[in-house]
This record gives C-alpha cells, structure tokens and sequence, in this order.
C-alpha cells in the first residue's frame, strides 16, 4: 500500500509540473503570436507608405529606407515564425511525452485493478463473505476483516474511475496533439511564404538601388540641402537650449541655473518613464535610425542623424509625447517648423511640421497634437523627432515605448 501511495503522489506531481510548462509554453505563445501581428501591420502600413511614394516617377532615397524597413521587419517577422515553431515543437513533444506517462498509467492502473478485482471476487458471494469474517479469531479481528472489504469496494471504485478518467485526459491529450501537429504545418508553411516575400523585397532593393545609377549629382545635391537644414535645426536648439538653461541672477547673489520645484518633479517624471513614452505619432515607420549611417548610395559617404526620422502617411499629426511647456517654434524653412518642448531637464523636438497648433510657453500633456507633418511633392511624409538632455542628443529609440 506504501508503495502505491508513493506512485500515486509521483504520478500527481509530474502531472502538475507537465501542466505548469505547457501553460508557460502557451503562454509563449500567444506573446509570440500578438507580436507577428504586430510585425505583419507595421509591413502593410510600410507598403501604403510605399504606395503613396510611387506615385512620383523617380525612385527617392526615403523610398529606398522604406524598402530597407520592410526587408527588416520582415527579417523580424521570419525570426518570429522560427520562435513560435520551435515553441511548438516543444509542446508537441511535450504532449506526446505526457501520452505516454498516460499510457504507462493506464497499464498500472489496469494492472492492479486486475489484481484486486481477482482477489475481491474470492468474496462476491454472500456465503464466502461470511466464511471469511466468521474464521476471525475475535470480534476485533472480524470488525477489521469487515471494513477491509467495504475499502476493498470502494479502493475497486475510485480505481475504475481512475482508469475511466486517464482515459478521457488520454483522448483530450491525442486531440490537442492533432490540433498542435495541425498548427504546426500551417506555420512552417507561413514561413516558407515569408522566406519567398523576402526574397521578392531584396530583389525590389537591388532594383530601387539601381534605378540611382547615373543621378550622383543630384543625390549630392540633395544631400547637402539636407545636411544644411539638419545643421540649422541643430544650431536652433541649441540656442532655445541655452536660452531657457541660462543661468539666472538675483540681487547680490551670482547668476545660477536650477531648476524650479515643479520642474524638477516633471523632470524626474520624464525620466522615470524612459522605455514607456509613446510615439511622436498615432503610426510610423522609422525610415532612419539614431547616430552615424553609410549613405545607402553614394559611396565612402556618411550621413548623422541627432534623432530618428519616422514615415508616416500624408496628414498625420505630431504629438507630444510627455507633459511639458513648448519652448520654441521656430521655422527652419518655407515646409519645415520645428516645436520644441521642455520637461525639466529635457527636451523634445518634433521636426517637419507644415502647420502647429501650438505657441511658445503652452503647456501641453501627453498625447496633446502640436501640429501636421509636412508633405513633400514626391509624397513623401516624414517626421523629425529628438530626445535631449540639455543640449545633448539621446537615443530616442530607448526612450518611447515598442
């Protein structure tokens, strides 16, 4: 009987470990599955941008980022089909383990059942029931022989229920394999249809590339205007940062910069939500990235970039990301006003702005709109956005929230 007990407390808890991995995996699982959904609308919002871009006949450096953006996030979407397969192939093995501890229960169950069932049939009938509790040698002796067989019967009961409920599990087990072994084929299959698309899109970049041959001049041009309006931007915002961080003097006391009580709070706010800000816009693209880039054509050249340029689709509205108090609006050119907003310590700088909704010292909130990004004749809508403390540029890729 001690043996058994410990079987059944073995078999108890090694099913209750399996449950508890396959809730983890599960679990997994659905994280896996709501980030490739993610993943998938971030690449059908990339091809309306697209879209919106071709309609201009020459190909532009903005469409081949677009392109670029696409291929990774499709490289992403491929590294999450290999996830969610291997995750999958886990719990199928996992499942088919935990059918064959079923089974091997089944067999002991069974087995024993077998045994008991024989020997309680020695006293199936009345007669020999009563032989067996007369032979006691004291009452005591046959009291006990009497409550024997009552757990004899009921120990007969639980196990045939037992075996009737390994039975069913064993059944939803082969069920949910099926189903598993189902989802399986339709995800390798996803991934091989990923692994075609990718393709496709490398062959779209080798042909966009191409299409620049013979226009060098014109993309030397251009990025020189770029470069000056980056530069203008920059030397902008450092002066409204110099301005709003110069140090004050009071009478009889040297000037000093500090900042105010309420400042400070909503500085240290600002920084206590780093990782969790939201984006600049209601959806985007990052078309370019923070720091120091290869220029996708022209050789030997590289271009910096103070903050992140994200695309988005034509009319889309600049928002603030935190609570703060605009500290500038400043026109860099004829298309592009730029807002700055001040938290604290730091800054924010929403870049490329056709039309702003707010004015110098109005304190915004999270989410309030600051005004709508400019688009380009080739189609192209493309906001300029910065995270600083003091004058410094932050990634601001660590800052807003994935």
């Amino acid at each position: 009987m001690a043996m058994r007990r410990l079987l059944y407390a073995v078999v108890f808890t090694f099913t209750f470990v399996l449950a508890g991995t396959l809730l983890e995996a599960q679990e997994s699982q659905q994280q896996l599955e709501e980030k490739r959904k993610k993943i998938e609308a971030e690449i059908a919002y990339t091809n309306k941008l697209i879209a919106e871009i071709k309609t201009d006949k020459q190909t532009s450096i903005n469409q081949l980022q677009l392109v670029e953006s696409k291929i990774n996030s499709r490289n992403n979407l491929l590294a999450n089909y290999k996830l969610q397969i291997h995750a999958l192939t886990v719990s199928i093995e996992t499942t088919e383990l935990s059918i064959r501890n079923l089974n091997n229960d089944l067999k002991t169950l069974k087995k024993e059942y077998a045994k008991i069932a024989w020997y309680a049939y020695q006293y199936k009938t009345s007669y020999n029931k009563l032989i067996f509790l007369f032979s006691a040698e004291s009452l005591n002796q046959a009291y006990q022989r009497m409550r024997y067989l009552d757990q004899l019967s009921v120990f007969l009961r639980n196990q045939a229920k037992g075996i009737s409920d390994k039975e069913s599990e064993k059944a939803a087990a082969l069920a949910k394999l099926q189903q598993k072994k189902e989802e399986l084929k339709g995800l390798l299959k996803h991934e091989s249809n990923e692994v075609y698309l990718l393709e496709g899109e490398r062959q779209e970049k080798v042909k966009v590339t191409t299409s620049f041959k013979g226009r060098e001049q014109e993309l030397r041009k251009s990025l020189k205007a770029k470069e000056k309006e980056a530069w203008d931007l920059d030397k902008r915002i450092e002066d409204i940062i110099a301005l709003e961080t110069k140090p004050k003097s009071t009478a009889g006391k040297p000037a000093t910069y500090a900042l105010t009580p309420d400042e400070q709070l909503l500085s240290n706010s600002f920084f206590a939500n780093k990782g969790k800000l939201p984006w600049p816009l209601e959806r985007g693209v990052v078309s370019e990235t923070y720091g120091v880039h290869t220029h996708p054509v022209l050789k030997k050249v590289q271009t910096k970039n103070n903050g992140v340029d994200l695309a988005t689709a034509k009319n889309s509205e600049a928002r603030s990301i935190f609570d703060g108090m605009v500290a500038s609006v400043t026109k860099i050119s004829n298309t592009n006003v730029a807002v700055i907003v001040k938290h604290g310590d730091y800054f924010t700088v929403y870049s490329n702005l056709d039309e702003v909704y707010v004015k110098k010292g109005d304190q915004v909130k999270t989410n309030q709109l600051l005004g709508r990004v400019h688009t380009n004749l080739k189609g192209e809508t493309e906001l300029h956005f910065e995270v600083r403390k003091g004058v410094v540029p932050q990634n601001p890729v660590y800052w807003i929230s994935h």
